[in-house]
């Protein structure tokens, strides 16, 4: 257990470093050398556990991607827990991934950079496709849980729903991030999330 510990521990240390490096100083300032001298370990030790700096790219990305779902469970539990009607939950969890704030526009920017290279890259375009598809998957079912309770008139398309949802997302991201005062973001959002959402939700 230890061990495995410290590896999970060095990839967070390498992962850390990208991340900052695409931060403060863009996606090209990202080479194996300047990873390792951030992180304080030898490049040697970067690609022991990177052979490749594709693969460490796609790790940092993926680990990003990770930790905002992990973030957004963590919102939407809590206010399950809190007896919050569905479109209030999606509401909170989906303006969590805003960058409203100096902290989420620093993390926005990251994303973004990654993001911009998946017409070249194939296997960062597999790490969005895929962390795209968990997202509109987990939409889908909080629409169908939407019409089980009544929330959600039961002829909506949750599929089809829970597309434009995160096709909005992404757009409201985008705008915000280019000029933070030009779009209402939340208002955006709660507006679509009240289409979607028309009724009351009456539980068992």
């Amino acid at each position: 257990m230890p061990r495995t510990a410290d590896h999970d521990a060095r990839r967070r240390q390498v992962t850390d470093a990208v991340e900052r490096l695409v931060a403060d100083e863009g996606f090209g300032a990202v080479t194996v050398a300047r990873t390792a001298a951030l992180a304080g370990i030898s490049v040697g030790l970067v690609q022991h556990y990177f052979p490749s700096k594709d693969e460490m790219l796609r790790h940092a990305f993926t680990r990003l991607r990770d930790r905002l779902d992990e973030r957004v469970q963590a919102q939407v539990k809590r206010d399950d827990q809190a007896g919050a009607r569905i479109e209030e939950i999606l509401l909170r969890a989906l303006t969590e991934l805003l960058p409203l704030d100096e902290r989420r526009r620093r993390e926005y920017r990251v994303e973004l950079a990654f993001t911009g290279r998946i017409a070249d890259n194939p296997r960062l375009a597999e790490v969005l496709a895929q962390s795209n598809a968990q997202v509109r998957a987990a939409l889908a079912q909080a629409v169908h849980n939407g019409k089980e309770c009544g929330e959600v008139l039961a002829e909506t398309d949750e599929v089809a729903a829970a597309g434009r949802l995160l096709a909005l997302l992404d757009g409201l991201k985008l705008h915000v991030y280019g000029d933070p005062a030009a779009v209402a973001a939340s208002d955006a959002l709660a507006a679509e999330l009240s289409r979607i959402f028309p009724g009351p939700c009456i539980k068992p």
